[in-house]
């Protein structure tokens, strides 16, 4: 870096610095706030999102090069909308405070115990380019319903989006409430390693890393949401068209940029091809053209174009089958629009780049299995998935996967879905990520679970044995204890 360079990188994190000690500050002088505040935030986030969704859209579809604005109103705007509706509807019973048990015979002489769930502060929320408005703005309505304030870095590759993203919430929060910063990766990183009283952070497992690491310089908790490769299996017992058109219809979706988009699947070895035409079969009828398709999303950038291009040549290099899905026999090859066709690969191992590394776009591996035992002992053999599909009507087989393998979340006989149902927590388990939002438990993340005991007025201490002289009140009492 230059010199004015690091000038202006010290002038950033001042500003943020500055900008997180102005929130804590609200966030200590108006506590405690009534649930009334809080709803309120979450409507005002709602409106902003609601109102200006074809804008958002319009932005999205500009910073990927194209992308469905129907799409995008489903998946970023309604999906949005939808969470901060859920936790509306459900913060008061998620706030409320819990009686707990306190040991015998403290309850008889009046001793309560309670837990109550508080506030934590000020929460960060790093989001990703994927569906920047979902992942900024879907965790902010539990952080919100939680009781606190937010400050949200979205990413630097969906420019528009961010942009607007901050020129909107501008208007309709005060800055020591939520605020939006827009910036480079080097922002992002003085971002990370803000003291925030939480970090949520959504992208790759490495930045993953990165952001625990700098979070934990001030001992910061994280949420992190980090992808990885979730694996399809097919029993034998699957209808192999539904299924792959279930298959299709996730791995297409916003050209495969899902963190939960199915990676690779694992089919019978005597039903592979019956398994690769159905999503074959599917692809083609749902994306019969694909250049000119507003409804199949280009890839985000260059970058992820060459590294997704770079995969599929390794892959080949290697002795894989590639099938590219094509059906109008376009020419990819003469354009600038980053589209590319979803591309199956068959005779994959594990020396290629696309059986290492998460895919993040069309590209789908196939490997197959002569038992289902044979593909769950590889998934357990690799990383914890973010999400794990099982296609088939074989019951005990279906049990006999879930119940052998570890995941952050399933979906059986779909694809994707899970991360759909606000009543269940989404998030990853090991190197896919670590604690969870959506539902109850969102709530929770962002909350301080405080528990309080309440001692009555008789001296619990000497009647306990811990009050010294110690001697036989004592005794007496460790022996009840141990009983």
């Amino acid at each position: 870096m230059s010199e004015r360079e690091n000038d202006m990188a010290d002038d950033r994190r001042e500003e943020l610095e500055a900008l997180l000690a102005r929130q804590r500050a609200a966030f200590t002088a108006s506590r405690p706030e009534p649930m009334s505040q809080r709803k309120d935030r979450i409507r005002r986030a709602i409106a902003l999102v609601k109102d200006h969704g074809e804008e958002f859209a319009k932005a999205m579809s500009a910073d990927f090069g194209s992308r469905s604005v129907q799409q995008s109103m489903l998946t970023d705007i309604a999906a949005t909308v939808g969470a901060g509706n859920h936790a509306l509807k459900h913060m008061d019973a998620w706030a409320r405070t819990e009686k707990r048990k306190v040991q015998f015979p403290l309850g008889l002489l009046g001793a309560k115990a309670e837990l109550r769930y508080e506030p934590k502060g000020v929460i960060g929320i790093l989001s990703p380019w994927n569906f920047p408005v979902q992942l900024a703005f879907g965790p902010l309505m539990q952080v919100l319903a939680a009781g606190n304030r937010a400050m949200i870095k979205p990413s630097e590759f969906t420019e528009r989006t961010s942009e607007l993203m901050a020129q909107l919430t501008a208007e309709y929060f005060a800055p020591e409430e939520v605020a939006v910063v827009t910036g480079s990766p080097e922002v992002a990183a003085a971002f990370s390693s803000l003291p925030f009283d939480h970090l949520v952070f959504t992208g790759s497992t490495a930045t993953g890393r990165r952001v625990m690491q700098a979070a934990a310089a001030n001992l910061v908790p994280v949420t992190l949401e980090l992808g990885g490769k979730s694996p399809v299996v097919m029993g034998r017992s699957a209808d192999f068209a539904k299924a792959g058109e279930r298959i299709a219809i996730g791995k297409m979706l916003n050209a495969g940029q899902i963190c939960l988009a199915p990676d690779y699947l694992m089919v019978p070895e005597d039903k592979q091809d019956e398994a690769v035409a159905g999503v074959v079969n599917a692809a083609s009828a749902m994306y019969p053209r694909l250049l000119d398709n507003d409804d199949y999303a280009s890839i985000v950038s260059d970058r992820h174009f060459e590294r997704l291009q770079g995969l599929v040549a390794d892959a080949r290099d290697k002795g894989a089958e590639v099938i590219e899905v094509n059906p109008a026999g376009e020419d990819f090859g003469n354009v600038n629009q980053r589209k590319m066709p979803l591309t199956i690969l068959k005779n994959v191992n594990d020396g290629m780049a696309a059986m290492q590394e998460e895919i993040f776009g069309p590209v789908l591996p196939v490997m197959t299995y002569k038992a289902v035992d044979q593909a769950v002992d590889y998934i357990n053999e690799h990383d914890r998935p973010l999400g794990l599909y099982y296609f088939g009507e074989d019951k005990s087989e279906q049990e006999r996967v879930l119940t052998r393998t570890i995941s952050g979340g399933v979906t059986t006989n779909d694809v994707v879905f899970h991360v759909s149902m606000e009543d269940l927590p989404f998030g990853g388990v090991g190197p896919s990520g670590m604690g969870s939002y959506h539902a109850i438990e969102g709530f929770r993340e962002f909350s301080h679970a405080r528990a309080v005991y309440h001692q009555p007025k008789i001296d619990i201490a000497k009647l306990g044995g811990l009050k010294p002289p110690y001697g036989k009140a004592t005794e007496t009492a460790a022996a009840r204890m141990m009983k």
